[in-house]
């Protein structure tokens, strides 16, 4: 009876077909990668572009923007130096000082001219304001001190995506790699010198930046990495393992790219940009309607300066400057208005 004899080959379609699955799962996985590095290089080219456009943007408004918003400083100065030589050189009574100080301090609270504290007389008689000047001194309080809040709040825009978790670990790796193999000193000819030269400056600027996708496109631009036998289960597996970890770090790089973004675009410099986009969209010169609203803005506060200058120079009684600049009172009237426009909306949702 003869032996069977078994085929060296019995493996090999379990063999084949794990290699064969390994493949596809390869090409899965560099597809994924593929379409990661084209994202987050579209995300970051659309980062520096909105980023450029709030600076030339800001540039552009203190160009055209800057003589009249000094004259606006100038003539801020000028009414607290009226109000000065009211409170100095005039001769008031108590009750007629008190009155003048509630104007100047609501033309401070309404946003009008700037803040600046009063010095007040040391008399332990200290009258309070009637009940319908606080609420309007608070409403005014309110806006004012919520804006300067904020802009106390923001903090400087930092654009950098570095991690400092296993991404910056694998970071670092793929700088040093790219390192040994393009610094400059490795070679010897002078024309492989400078271009190495030119290739270490973007590999340098990317590793400051914690930039994993442009290391990435580096080496694989260059052809440079680990090579593989795909014949051989173990480098396959490898290579899997390796693109999974790559892929998992550039879903953070993409994602924290896009909240970078959105940040941005929610600060004011950046909603400016998007306003702007939106106005030039509809045919308007945005930057020449802000001009005009300064310029509007300046006869108001000039008009107040000739107010407060026509009193200081005798022009006109106390009684007609305590019923306030015209400005004022119609700022009163707008505030009175919406007010009442609200209470009668909530009424119209209560019945």
């Amino acid at each position: 009876m003869s032996k069977k004899t078994s085929s060296p080959s019995s493996t090999n379609p379990t063999t084949s077909l794990a290699l064969s699955s390994l493949h596809i799962r390869l090409e899965t996985l560099d597809k994924e990668r593929q379409w990661l590095l084209k994202q987050i290089k579209r995300k970051r080219t659309e980062l520096n572009n909105f980023v450029e456009q709030m600076r030339s943007l800001a540039t552009e408004i203190f160009q055209q923007c800057s003589p009249n918003f000094q004259r606006l400083a100038d003539i801020d100065q000028e009414i607290h130096a009226l109000f000065d030589e009211i409170f100095t050189k005039r001769k008031l009574g108590r009750q007629t000082k008190k009155d003048i100080e509630v104007i100047y301090r609501t033309l401070q609270l309404a946003g009008m001219i700037t803040p600046k504290p009063i010095i007040q007389d040391e008399d332990p008689e200290v009258e309070e304001l009637d009940e319908n000047d606080e609420q309007v001194n608070d409403f005014f309080r309110g806006s004012t001190e919520e804006h300067r809040q904020y802009q106390e709040s923001q903090p400087p825009l930092d654009f950098s995506s570095r991690n400092k978790n296993d991404g910056s670990r694998k970071i670092r790796q793929t700088f040093l790699n790219l390192a040994a193999i393009f610094h400059p000193d490795k070679v010897k000819d002078g024309e492989t010198q400078m271009r190495h030269t030119e290739i270490m400056k973007e590999i340098n600027k990317a590793y400051q930046e914690g930039d994993l996708a442009r290391l990435l496109e580096i080496e694989r631009q260059h052809q440079v990495g680990e090579s593989i036998d795909n014949n051989s289960e173990d480098d396959v597996t490898r290579q899997c393992n390796r693109l999974e970890q790559e892929n998992e770090l550039l879903k953070n790089q993409y994602e924290t790219l896009k909240r970078e973004l959105a940040s941005v675009k929610t600060t004011p410099e950046g909603a400016m940009v998007s306003d702007c986009r939106k106005a030039k969209r509809a045919g308007v010169d945005a930057i020449s309607l802000m001009v005009k609203q300064v310029e509007s803005e300046i006869e108001v506060i000039a008009s107040i300066r000739d107010f407060v200058k026509d009193f200081q120079e005798q022009k006109i009684t106390i009684k007609q400057f305590l019923k306030g600049p015209a400005a004022l009172r119609q700022m009163h009237r707008a505030t009175a208005e919406d007010l009442l426009e609200r209470l009668f909306m909530d009424l119209d949702e209560i019945v």
